[in-house]
């Protein structure tokens, strides 16, 4: 894979909450450059859809997933409106580890139903045990998903190998939490993952041989 493939299955990421317009900015130009995709948050959408070319995603029901399933319904329309072109969303952990799975898988497609661009799925691996990382998938699968992603970054952990090995099993896997260099973003490939988020993703581009 030469560094212009490899860059293009990187999400360049901002999503803290002291993001600004100006950090989306530098976000966009690193990801125009290196020929990367960017994910920021929805609040930025409209200005970002206007100045830059590149694969824009957002995260829906961020970052603990437990906005009502009306909201992130209306977030996920709003998102698209406003030019995304990927939706990052949430799970309800909570229902999920209740024995929910119908309710998340239910909240999911009513999601998936309503916008024509890809639905990636945050199961945040870091929390559940194998069993319910294996239902979370199925719930993805059950609501006609594109994606499943290990994490938002925000919680207890991030990707590991086995987990991407895991979700591979059920759908194109999108690796994300504490991946910080070629080496580890490469890992993440090998297992299985299609697609990397990661806000050190300008350093990881570089870490490829051919820079």
């Amino acid at each position: 894979m030469n560094q212009q493939e490899f860059a293009a299955h990187i999400d360049h990421t901002v999503l803290g909450p002291e993001t600004t317009w100006s950090n989306v900015q530098t976000v966009l130009d690193a990801a125009e450059e290196y020929g990367m995709n960017a994910c920021i948050p929805p609040c930025y959408l409209e200005g970002a859809a206007e100045v830059s070319q590149v694969t824009i995603a957002t995260v829906i029901g961020f970052p603990h997933g437990q906005s009502s399933a009306a909201s992130k319904h209306d977030e996920a329309v709003n998102a698209w409106n406003d030019g995304a072109d990927e939706l990052d969303v949430v799970i309800n952990i909570g229902r999920l580890q209740a024995g929910e799975s119908d309710a998340v898988a239910a909240e999911i497609a009513d999601i998936v139903a309503a916008v024509p661009i890809p639905v990636k799925v945050i199961i945040e691996t870091a929390l559940l045990s194998d069993a319910e990382k294996r239902r979370a998938c199925k719930a993805a699968v059950a609501a006609d998903a594109d994606m499943v992603k290990t994490s938002t970054g925000f919680s207890e952990g991030g990707a590991t190998v086995a987990d991407v090995e895991l979700m591979s099993e059920y759908l194109p896997v999108k690796a994300a939490g504490g991946i910080g260099s070629y080496e580890e973003a490469m890992a993440m490939i090998e297992a299985g993952a299609e697609r990397i988020g990661a806000s050190s993703s300008v350093d990881i581009v570089r870490g490829h041989p051919e820079q």
